[in-house]
């Protein structure tokens, strides 16, 4: 399927963490490591679009573990936007970001002329500006597996395991099993929209981080969420 192959390509190119650099020189600046994309675009563009992102803390020069950074990213690559991205160390932010960003967060993208944070505002912008194609979400289905992050963290920082967060999280894995399996394969359908490239990187880092700190995973018993979770996760 087109629309299958499109997310997991996209997820595969920016939540393995293993973005190459190029070696030109012309494409570093003295204000950060600046990244060009690699693809084909559809979307005539004087220059790409430039988008700070969190930096890898543990291997230089790649992009970090940041759902909201890559949910942006996502979405330029589904749009076929050429983008730079700007790696951002958090933990020693430059003086450079934060006169661009004075909260000191990422992402911020560069629309207009104009530096605009958040990533649900730079999402919308992007779909405002960059129609087509569209990934527009129908306001009935925005909110499929929105609850799926927070409770996600609340089971992650648990320390009791029995106060209830491991089923919290169990109850909305299910709930989006079962609409899923109803209404999939993407949450629109059969079409990738932005309510997947903003779920698509949480579940990645649901996987990863719960498998290494609590041993845990989503069970076999859901296994149209663990399908969905397989179209973008990296081999």
């Amino acid at each position: 399927m087109a629309t299958a192959v499109a997310l997991s390509s996209s997820l595969k190119h920016h939540l393995v963490l293993g973005i190459r650099i190029p070696q030109s020189p012309a494409l570093c600046r003295r204000n950060g490591t600046r990244i060009s994309t690699f693809r084909s675009f559809t979307v005539a563009m004087a220059t790409p679009l430039e988008v700070c992102v969190k930096a890898s803390v543990t291997t230089p020069n790649k992009l970090g573990d940041c759902p909201f950074c890559q949910r942006v990213l996502l979405t330029m690559e589904e749009k076929h936007l050429p983008y730079d991205m700007k790696l951002v160390d958090l933990a020693n932010k430059p003086e450079w970001f934060l006169q661009i960003s004075p909260e000191g967060k990422v992402p911020v993208a560069k629309l207009d002329e104009k530096w605009v944070p958040d990533s649900d505002v730079i999402a919308q912008s992007l779909e405002e500006k960059y129609p087509d194609p569209p990934l527009v979400t129908p306001p009935e289905k925005a909110s499929v597996g929105s609850k799926i992050f927070s409770t996600f963290i609340g089971f992650l920082k648990s320390k009791d395991p029995s106060d209830g967060t491991e089923q919290a999280l169990l109850n909305e894995l299910s709930s989006f099993n079962d609409y899923i399996k109803e209404n999939g394969p993407f949450i629109n359908g059969e079409k990738v929209s932005a309510a997947d490239l903003s779920l698509a990187p949480k579940l990645y880092h649901l996987e990863i981080a719960l498998g290494h700190y609590k041993k845990w995973s989503v069970p076999d018993t859901l296994p149209y969420t663990k399908s969905y979770m397989k179209v973008g996760v990296p081999k």
